[in-house]
């Protein structure tokens, strides 16, 4: 018998569709290594992410921020020190910070004490002759800053050297010579003829006393009762004798008319050798400033500093020039804050204004440099060893005086709150600033406006004798000299000279009083 298996019939699975080409075909290592391609872009934006966010994290870190913030910023610690070596983000420099000035090292300032003879010419300004005379502490050494133009007027033309541009150093030294007389003619216009030290032979009718001997006679017409007019010159000082030396004899002449120009708004002249048309009396110049005895004592310079360069000469009557007028910036400082402190804004605003000028008169006696001959001057710098110590130290800041005045002419910020009438909000709303647009739009108070406006003169004033000097030492030493070719074009933590003339205002409330005022009639 034949036996059979029974099996169930299944139709076979359908065959698969044809595959259709991919219109733009990738290569195979794509499809094949497609996990592991996704986890190298995962990791890459989370590196990108890491390397934004620790460079946020470091610009935080340098920006300047106030002592109450300092305890809210990142710590350094939680840094993340993984940094991918694909990406590189430039950072941010660091906001410039209002440092604190300082002077030079202590051998530094005292070797240019000694140099200018400033102990020996400070002890004579600390000498009061006359006590009820207020004018004499400013008087004094702003006559002495012009006793020694006028001896480096004589130094000038009688320099041996044929390469000395002789013409542009008359012309300069008349104008700052001019100057200084302006100035002192502000200190003179309301002094009291009581008080001052004056010499007033005007009602001699002509008959000269032993001790007038270097007096002169004016009589104004031949008649009988003509007015005689007896003008007294001063002996010792050496503008009348350089009046008399043919060399000097045209520069002499217009200090003199200077001087009758600029003094007729004034109670009595100077006595040197000015025509005196108005028959003023004179000023007892020999007993104020003593000329015989400054020249004696600062002559010429310590025998440790006399080197054979005629430059010395020119360097060191500058800066004594300067330092009489930086100690005159100082009693003027001590003046406004005096006035303002007893409510005398009037006085103050005029006096804010006179401290301007000096800072621009410091401004114009450091541009003297630029005349000195650049082989000698550079020369005498390497003679003298003059360098700085530091980085940030400049030769400006040898001077212990100067750095005072900048302080303090920085701080006359602090006097806006009590001129306005109001107090500093301890929130830091704007308070003053509220007061200030008040008073620039009602003014009801011209005087307090004045003043402000002389402040605010006085640091455009600071500001623009740093940046003169900077450019200053560029052109006298040279770049490199000058803190390098790239201090000079940008401004660094190490730029001592500009973080004071790139520093925010010193009147911020004034500043944005100012701005909304405009935006006011913008409007």
């Amino acid at each position: 018998m034949f036996l059979a298996s029974t099996r169930v019939y299944s139709p076979p699975p359908p065959p698969p569709p044809p595959s259709v080409p991919h219109p733009y075909p990738l290569p195979p290592y794509i499809y094949t290594h497609h996990s592991t391609c996704n986890f190298h872009c995962k990791l890459t934006s989370l590196l990108i992410s890491q390397q934004i966010l620790t460079t946020l994290v470091m610009y935080l870190d340098n920006k300047m921020v106030d002592l109450d913030c300092k305890g809210k910023m990142v710590s350094p610690d939680s840094k993340p020190t993984t940094r991918s070596p694909k990406l590189s983000v430039p950072v941010p420099p660091p906001p410039l910070r209002a440092t604190e000035l300082s002077p030079a090292s202590d051998t530094a300032c005292t070797a240019y004490d000694h140099y200018l003879h400033l102990p020996e010419i400070r002890n004579s300004w600390d000498k009061k002759q006359f006590p009820e005379w207020q004018n004499e502490v400013v008087l004094k050494p702003a006559l002495h800053a012009l006793e020694f133009t006028f001896r480096f007027v004589s130094t000038v033309l009688s320099d041996p050297r044929p390469y000395v541009n002789r013409r542009e150093w008359s012309r300069r030294l008349e104008s700052l010579a001019t100057s200084q007389i302006e100035l002192i003619s502000l200190f003179c216009e309301q002094d009291d003829v009581i008080t001052a030290p004056i010499v007033d032979i005007g009602e001699s009718t002509g008959v000269l006393t032993r001790e007038g001997s270097s007096a002169e006679v004016w009589k104004l017409n031949d008649e009988e009762d003509a007015t005689v007019l007896v003008t007294q010159i001063s002996e010792e000082s050496l503008l009348p004798r350089l009046a008399t030396w043919k060399r000097a004899e045209e520069v002499a002449q217009k200090i003199q008319y200077s001087i009758e120009s600029q003094m007729r708004r004034c109670p009595y002249t100077l006595g040197l050798g000015e025509p005196n048309l108005s028959g003023k009396p004179s000023l007892h110049y020999d007993v104020v400033c003593k000329p015989s005895e400054l020249h004696y004592l600062t002559k010429s310079p310590p025998e440790k500093a006399d080197v054979s360069n005629y430059e010395n000469r020119t360097l060191y009557t500058t800066h004594q020039i300067l330092e009489c007028w930086i100690h005159v910036a100082n009693r003027i400082l001590n003046r406004i804050e005096s006035e303002i402190d007893s409510d005398s804004f009037e006085s103050a605003s005029n006096n804010g204004y006179i401290l301007e000028q000096i800072w621009k008169l410091l401004t114009e006696i450091e541009d003297l440099h630029l005349l000195m001959d650049p082989d000698d001057f550079l020369r005498l710098k390497n003679q003298l060893d003059i360098k700085t110590e530091s980085e940030s130290e400049s030769f400006c800041f040898r001077s212990k005086a100067l750095i005072e005045i900048t302080k303090r002419s920085k701080n006359l910020r602090h006097k806006v709150p009590y001129i306005l009438g109001v107090e500093v909000d301890p929130n830091g709303g704007p308070r003053i600033q509220e007061a200030a647009m008040k008073l620039y739009r009602r003014k009801n108070a011209t005087v307090k406006i004045h003043l402000l406006q002389s402040l605010q003169a006085v640091e455009a004033a600071v500001k623009k004798f740093y940046y003169a000097y900077k450019q200053l030492l560029v052109v006298v030493m040279g770049s490199v000299e000058a803190k390098g070719s790239l201090a000079f074009v940008t401004v660094d933590s190490s730029d001592s000279l500009g973080r004071i003339f790139l520093e925010p205002t010193y009147f911020p409330s004034l500043d944005g009083a100012k701005t909304f005022l405009g935006d006011y009639w913008s409007r």
